[in-house]
């Protein structure tokens, strides 16, 4: 559970090894998907995803977490000026030394990390959105932020900036595909939580797409699964896979050694859109999930992507 300091004083913090291990385990615990992919890095980039997993997690715990109902515009705010002391190299929870470690390792950008916060900030304010515009800003700032701050990890193919055909040595900026792949992760999230979400009173579901098809809020909230809410289902998951194509051309531009786990999460996370379909799009009392069987038997299909692509 999150505690929010108060005060940006630091305690007798764990040492960096422990910081990392705890990251560790909280990753393994709450993304499991996604502690596979970081399992196919390099230990070095591994552990900094870890660290930045962490403290996505604490952030949107503020939001979504069990004491959500505390949190205040103030709070946010508090916990904005804790990541500014953790840039300037001073930690203030045990996790924080894991992250002020990989800035050290690492150019990440603080921005990212600020606008993610900005989405909390619209958690607060919104529990609707009219339309894919304002629904695109969220999933950004909460979302395709993360697909920011990994790719500054995961880093790009020196190789391609020496080639011949590339002029002035460019080097290759996936910023646009990263995006991408964190906007259709987010939406995957909103498909598959819509019940839990209702069930909260929130309908991130752009309302102008519910009127597209004759679908109204109540019959969301009571959970009416017919052949409107179908057709709906299935337009929201065309756009979701479309983000997700985006996202694959970006890929090939990243370092050789990160191209396997990213094809992998991206995949894996793919594949949640996959089995909504199968449970004939019932996310009201179906929580829709990949086994692991089927996860590792996508890995050796994915590392030919990551070889050839």
């Amino acid at each position: 559970m999150l505690q929010l300091s108060h005060s940006l004083r630091s305690k007798d913090l764990v040492p960096k090894e422990d910081a990392y291990e705890v990251c560790r385990q909280i990753t393994a615990e709450y993304s499991k998907t996604f502690y596979l992919g970081t399992l196919l890095m390099t230990p070095a980039k591994r552990r900094a995803i870890w660290a930045i997993y962490v403290w996505c997690r604490r952030t949107d715990e503020l939001v979504d977490g069990p004491q959500a109902a505390l949190t205040t515009t103030e709070t946010l705010d508090r916990w904005e000026k804790q990541l500014h002391s953790i840039f300037q190299g001073h930690p203030v929870e045990d996790t924080d030394v894991a992250l002020v470690d990989t800035l050290k390792q690492f150019p990440l950008d603080i921005q990212p990390f600020v606008d993610m916060i900005d989405g909390q900030r619209m958690d607060l304010d919104k529990d609707r959105y009219h339309t894919f515009e304002e629904l695109e800003l969220y999933c950004y700032r909460v979302a395709g932020t993360v697909g920011l701050m990994s790719t500054t990890v995961m880093g790009v193919d020196s190789e391609q900036t020496t080639a011949p055909w590339r002029r002035y040595g460019a080097v290759p900026n996936p910023t646009q595909e990263a995006v991408a792949l964190g906007i259709a992760n987010q939406l995957t999230n909103i498909l598959r939580d819509v019940g839990e979400d209702a069930c909260r009173g929130r309908i991130y579901l752009p309302l102008d797409d519910l009127a597209l098809f004759d679908y109204t809020e109540a019959d969301l909230l009571n959970g009416v699964i017919d052949d409107r809410w179908r057709a709906l289902m299935q337009f929201e998951i065309q756009r979701a896979r479309k983000f997700y194509q985006e996202a694959e051309t970006g890929i090939s531009q990243l370092s050789p050694d990160a191209r396997w786990p990213v094809w992998a999460a991206q995949v894996l996370y793919s594949k949640i859109l996959d089995v909504i379909e199968q449970n004939d799009y019932d996310v009201f009392n179906r929580r829709a999930f990949v086994p692991t069987l089927q996860k590792l038997t996508c890995l050796p299909g994915t590392l030919v992507r990551s070889r050839i692509l």
